[in-house]
């Protein structure tokens, strides 16, 4: 596998000038530029200037520097928030407030209002150690919120595993499926989605649920995560489903303990490597619990915050969050102070 790293990371008039100049070259074609390169081979790893990096990494290098296709629907290179809809009894954070189905809808409509671009509902608890539901009872819990939703024009995203509960959701007015397991749990899923003309976001997980704890060792977390993403990204290509359509998610905390979230987080520009949009899921999580000392995570929504800031100035698009209004005023303001226009 042959990577590069973007380090020394510039935004606004910095990235603008050093690009001009030659310093510098645009991660993703965005705001965002980078001054230096890890160039990850065969051989090992070696720092270089990015004017040094040699002919042999180019694919790689436009990859990386080329903006992605807009995505869903989305503005081109534009952050946006993605708001959490737990529609279950027991979510780690939120279980319960949504169950009942108006509560739902009256949540996921207040949401949009506050600038969520996308509303993700979810009828089945992914946490550590949760058991799955059964595809029936999820469809009913979230068929009737997304149904009502769609139908005052809100972008819905389904958060789910199954098939049928897929083909259901976007009968229903669904328009992306999110699939914690990147299309793998259920062995219909990457011929149903590559059939239907929906976007698709593809999760790293290992297991299951109830089993990711124990599946979380590795050697060097960041390279493993992208190998095994992008063989799941390699499979729904080969399936039929168009990469125009596949937006990625590192899967913070599905099968990742500890310091290894933290490192994955450090390390995020890589998977620019994949030119694809990245979402990043960090709400309220327990990285930011371990990063901040707090341990309610309904408490979480600064540190939240600072992680999802810290995620797009490394090349995420989409932030998927439980405190929607208060993301998106951050975002604005980040959004604001970085923005220089685009870099190619």
């Amino acid at each position: 596998m042959r990577l590069i790293e973007p380090l020394g990371m510039l935004d606004g008039e910095a990235a603008t000038a050093a690009v001009a100049r030659g310093l510098a070259l645009p991660l993703a074609g965005g705001r965002l530029a980078f001054t230096l390169a890890r160039l990850i081979d065969e051989d090992g790893a070696r720092l270089a200037p990015v004017a040094d990096i040699p002919d042999i990494f180019a694919p790689e290098l436009a990859r990386l520097t080329t903006p992605p296709p807009p995505w869903a629907g989305l503005p081109s290179g534009q952050p946006a928030v993605m708001g959490i809809l737990n529609v279950t009894p027991d979510s780690f954070s939120d279980g319960g407030r949504h169950f009942d189905p108006e509560a739902a809808i009256a949540a996921g409509q207040a949401m949009a209002e506050a600038g969520a671009a996308i509303i993700d509902v979810g009828g089945e608890s992914t946490r550590p150690g949760a058991e799955a539901v059964a595809p029936e009872e999820e469809q009913l819990r979230i068929l009737p919120v997304i149904r009502a939703l769609a139908s005052r024009g809100v972008l819905i995203s389904v958060d789910t595993r199954n098939a049928a509960t897929m083909a259901a959701a976007l009968e229903a007015g669904a328009a992306i499926i999110n699939d914690v397991s990147g299309l793998a749990h259920d062995p219909a899923a990457l011929a149903l989605v590559a059939r239907r003309d929906c976007a698709v976001v593809m999760m790293h997980m290992r297991g299951a649920p109830a089993t990711m704890k124990s599946l979380a060792t590795y050697g060097d977390v960041t390279l493993e995560v992208l190998a095994e993403l992008g063989a799941r990204l390699a499979a729904a290509e080969h399936a039929g489903i168009a990469p125009a359509r596949i937006a990625l998610d590192p899967g913070f905390g599905f099968a990742k303990e500890g310091r290894q979230n933290l490192d994955l987080m450090r390390r995020l520009a890589l998977f620019a490597n994949f030119g694809r949009p990245l979402l990043i899921g960090v709400s309220r999580k327990r990285l930011v619990g371990m990063a901040s000392g707090e341990v309610e995570a309904t408490r979480r929504a600064p540190g939240s915050i600072a992680a999802g800031l810290y995620a797009l100035g490394h090349g995420a698009l989409i932030l998927r969050v439980h405190d929607v209004a208060e993301t998106v005023q951050a975002v604005r303001v980040w959004d604001s102070l970085s923005d220089h226009g685009m870099l190619t």
